[in-house]
């Protein structure tokens, strides 16, 4: 069986085209563009589901961050790959619809850069969920006001990307619930 560092990431240039592929390690440690997606979920009340990651991970372990995130392989589309995540790390699906696009990059833990393609999806779920341990060590539902609060007085608590898409002009929270509110009543 592969290691997850050994998986293959799609390399992109900066309008998303691939132009080859890496393994997930050498990847992050050379810091080079690759293809990615970000998962924020929206129950019926209003509030985010966040997830806190699993101490194991190679990077960021411990810190809370959207939903679910991760990496299409190189066979599969991004929202196909989001829907396998999904269900791979916090234990459901859902409709999920993308909100936007945007680039960063940052370094992480272990001296790891993350240098993505970011593909931003929501969803609205209310059914049980039943993360992953080695994905997710806790999850919650949390209003935004309190996220809003929790980002402002501890930073450090929450990975670089998550910090980053909500702070983008289209990656705006309540734009995002909006959003997911709204295609729930579709």
């Amino acid at each position: 069986m592969t290691s997850s560092k050994d998986e293959k990431l799609i390399l992109v240039d900066e309008h998303d085209q691939p132009i080859g592929t890496g393994s997930k390690l050498s990847v992050h440690q050379d810091g080079l563009l690759h293809r990615a997606f970000s998962i924020f979920i929206f129950n019926g009340k209003g509030q985010l589901m966040l997830q806190r990651r699993a101490l194991g991970k190679y990077h960021s372990g411990g810190l809370w961050t959207n939903t679910c995130c991760g990496h299409p392989r190189p066979d599969e589309t991004v929202l196909g790959a989001a829907h396998r995540r999904l269900q791979e790390e916090m234990g459901f699906d859902c409709a999920l619809h993308e909100a936007g696009t945007l680039t960063y990059r940052a370094e992480v833990s272990q001296g790891l850069i993350e240098h993505e393609f970011d593909h931003v999806f929501v969803g609205r779920f209310d059914g049980q969920v039943h993360p992953d341990p080695d994905e997710a060590l806790d999850w919650q539902w949390v209003d935004l006001d309190t996220l809003h609060t929790a980002l402002m007085t501890q930073p450090d608590t929450f990975t670089v990307w998550f910090k980053t898409i909500v702070e983008q002009p289209g990656g705006n929270l309540r734009n995002l619930k909006a959003l997911a509110l709204k295609l729930h009543t579709e």
